[in-house]
């Protein structure tokens, strides 16, 4: 029997794969590589050890992904941020949520408005700029084909450039990708309790 699914938190979840991961002692050099140019802790997540089975998609997974999310250009990272919670969120993808939730967190120094996300849901009161970014990003992850010119003009009438409506774009787009990937392929667990001689 599958456990609970965690509830949205910006506490940390963990993540545990189920088709076998790659044993890294007895991995191809490449594969090594790829894991370990991943993500600071990749070689020890069950995620990249998985998709590493294949290791030139994770390569250009990573390519991709970092190049939404952490380009030196266009829309300010924490509302990327910002919108892969809104994806995470409507999709039910706790992992993907608590992970940019701290992250938008810190880069915002606004916490609550991620739990009040996590805990009330998406239609929360925000300032006009974060109601166009949210409402934008969610209903790309509602139903993309319903998403219309009007949907952009409320972008552009919130200060957001054309660059920046295509670096929204593309950040929601990833992590309905992202979000797939995890879902499909393990589930969210509670971050195990620590050990007697930690609590000492």
């Amino acid at each position: 029997m599958t456990a609970a699914k965690p509830a949205f938190t910006l506490g940390e979840i963990d993540w545990r794969a189920w088709l076998p991961p790659v044993d890294l002692a007895a991995a191809s050099d490449e594969q090594k590589a790829i894991v370990k140019a991943a993500w600071p802790g990749a070689e020890t997540s069950e995620y990249f050890t998985l998709l590493v089975h294949d290791a030139e998609a994770l390569r250009q997974r990573m390519l991709l992904l970092n190049a939404i999310m952490y380009a030196p250009r266009g829309l300010p990272r924490a509302e990327r941020e910002l919108a892969t919670v809104v994806e995470s969120r409507i999709n039910g993808c706790p992992y993907c949520a608590s992970v940019h939730g701290r992250t938008y967190a810190q880069l915002s120094k606004d916490p609550d408005t991620v739990q009040r996300l996590f805990d009330q849901g998406v239609d929360i009161p925000l300032d006009p700029r974060r109601r166009a970014i949210v409402d934008y990003a969610a209903r790309l992850s509602l139903n993309p084909p319903a998403a219309t010119k009007a949907d952009i003009e409320a972008l552009r009438a919130v200060g957001l450039t054309d660059l920046q409506i295509l670096d929204l774009t593309q950040a929601v787009a990833v992590f309905a990708w992202a979000n797939r990937l995890m879902q499909t392929l393990g589930e969210p667990v509670p971050p195990a309790p620590p050990a007697a001689a930690d609590r000492a």
